[in-house]
């Protein structure tokens, strides 16, 4: 059990997680080598987007966006969430004038609105989900024939749940430097270290609830209908650091104005 999945868990703690897990995405530019997966989904899409699923304080999507614009590569960006970290989304939004936006409400993963049409991604967030539901945000994707991509780095092994023993003293390091800037922050994490120990909790529990590639194929081995396309695969991060991914997307629409549709939407 995550404690930041939790509906009675305080909200204060769970900003505390995941804005050091932001923070920690963008300093270590966690994604930069997957840029190549995320241009591919987006050349899926009929619209040029990408709907950040479970973004909790908006992991390493300021660093994403900043690779993707040196790569040439022009695309908005949505965060969303179940739990929305409002002031983390508003930080992300105004660091980059607007281009990442937000949206306030709560979203669901397993069911995401129609109008918000794009390229979903999923950044070290699938594992909340147990099996039954992280079936369902495939089925989604593919029910409504847009692409996905799940992104996850905390793989089942001992070196990850050893370095995960180590977090509460990682935090207290980063706390001071993690915007926006929150007295109630450091009280949490210094005198009564709440939120340095429950990242800890969150991120062994986390290893060990990571789905592996034969697992994440066996989820969509029913979910190809219509030409959907799923593919799996490890990408080498840098710092022994791997990230796992699954890519899903429909097939080319058949129109002969397809081109001309993604631009115009």
């Amino acid at each position: 059990m995550e404690l930041e999945d939790q509906n009675w868990f305080p909200d204060i703690f769970r900003q505390g997680i995941t804005d050091y897990l932001q923070y920690a995405s963008n300093r270590v530019n966690l994604y930069q080598k997957i840029l190549p997966i995320l241009k591919k989904g987006l050349d899926k899409s009929p619209i040029n987007r990408i709907v950040d699923l479970c973004s909790g304080g908006g992991g390493g999507m300021q660093s994403i966006y900043q690779n993707l614009q040196r790569n040439g590569i022009k695309t908005e960006i949505v965060l969303t969430d179940k739990f929305p970290n409002l002031d983390a989304f508003r930080a992300a939004s105004k660091k980059t004038k607007g281009k990442i936006r937000f949206i306030s409400e709560p979203v669901d993963a397993t069911c995401v609105p129609g109008d918000l049409t794009g390229f979903r991604t999923q950044f070290v967030s699938f594992h909340h989900f147990k099996p039954d539901f992280a079936k369902k945000i495939l089925a989604d994707a593919a029910e409504k024939q847009v692409p996905l991509g799940i992104f996850e780095v905390t793989g089942r092994n001992w070196r990850n749940f050893t370095a995960m023993l180590f977090t509460p003293i990682v935090v207290m390091l980063a706390t001071p430097f993690i915007q926006p800037f929150s007295w109630k922050r450091l009280f949490w994490t210094y005198l009564i270290p709440v939120i340095p120990f429950s990242t800890m909790w969150d991120g062994m529990v986390s290893v060990f609830r990571t789905y592996n590639e034969a697992e994440l194929m066996a989820m969509t081995s029913d979910l190809n209908k219509d030409g959907y396309t799923w593919e799996t695969g490890e990408i080498d991060a840098g710092k022994g650091i791997k990230v796992l991914y699954l890519l899903g997307y429909p097939a080319p629409r058949k129109s002969a104005n397809t081109e001309e549709y993604r631009q115009a939407a």
